[in-house]
């Protein structure tokens, strides 16, 4: 291995081990991090490397902006702020994969997967981080009701916004790194915004939630007030990051679909 690469993958292991000393990842999530780097690396090189790295920068940023604020999701939410292995295999396993595959295939098919995967996950991350800021309480999907800010399976304006901007962002860096055009760059923008969208489907619908027996919180954890919380919704084996992964994967497909139809 040349001095180059080993320099590179040393770069890696300190551009995921620097969010750990950071708690923006746990150490599970730091050495997933580092695998998903360097899976991205062999397919991709540089490029592919610059562009997860717009990804996991700005979506590590929005989870911090106004941090105080968000405090009280704590409740609500299954897990905190710094992302373990699950988390970034969910939003970053798709782009891993096409890495891999574009090793082994060299196939054009792989950037748009990865592309896609990573709209798909900055899209959803942005509507689930500045969504939760809006002024006016989002509606349950479901229900079509107001709900409590974060509550999966709502959308807001402010959300949906800020998930078209995350994945135009993704869009249009994915065009500046690998010449895309302008068609698939529209495409990955809206089927990045697809996968947002179906991972608010799948969180009303599918996601499990619980409820406090003590407090009668809603919320996603498994436990609760020092007690187990019960089954209120969706299924128990499908948490946000079954939800994330699946939104994913599905964009991805779609993509890939679209460049096998054309």
């Amino acid at each position: 291995m040349e001095i180059d690469q080993f320099l590179i993958i040393g770069f890696i292991a300190v551009f995921a081990g620097a969010p750990a000393f950071l708690h923006l990842l746990k150490p599970s999530g730091a050495i997933a991090a580092f695998f998903t780097g360097t899976s991205i690396w062999a397919g991709f090189g540089i490029k592919g490397l610059f562009l997860l790295g717009v990804f996991f920068i700005t979506s590590s940023l929005m989870s911090k902006y106004r941090s105080q604020r968000k405090e009280k999701l704590g409740e609500l939410h299954e897990k905190g702020s710094a992302r373990d292995w699950a988390q970034v295999a969910a939003n970053g396993g798709m782009a891993a994969f096409a890495g891999l595959a574009n090793v082994i295939t060299s196939d054009p098919v792989w950037f748009i997967v990865l592309a896609v995967s990573l709209a798909s996950a900055n899209a959803d991350t942005w509507a689930s981080e500045l969504g939760v800021l809006s002024k006016q309480q989002p509606i349950s999907i479901k229900s079509m009701k107001r709900v409590p800010r974060g509550t999966s399976g709502a959308i807001s304006g402010f959300g949906t916004a800020a998930s078209g901007a995350g994945s135009l962002l993704i869009a249009l860096t994915a065009d500046f790194l690998f010449g895309l055009g302008s068609g698939w760059t529209l495409a990955v923008l809206l089927l990045g915004l697809t996968g947002s969208l179906l991972d608010t489907l799948l969180g009303a619908y599918l996601q499990a939630g619980f409820k406090c027996s003590r407090c009668n919180l809603l919320t996603e954890k498994t436990t609760h007030c020092g007690e187990a919380t019960s089954l209120v919704s969706g299924f128990v084996q499908i948490n946000n990051d079954a939800v994330n992964f699946i939104s994913c994967f599905t964009a991805a497909m779609m993509g890939m679909s679209l460049y096998n139809i054309l």
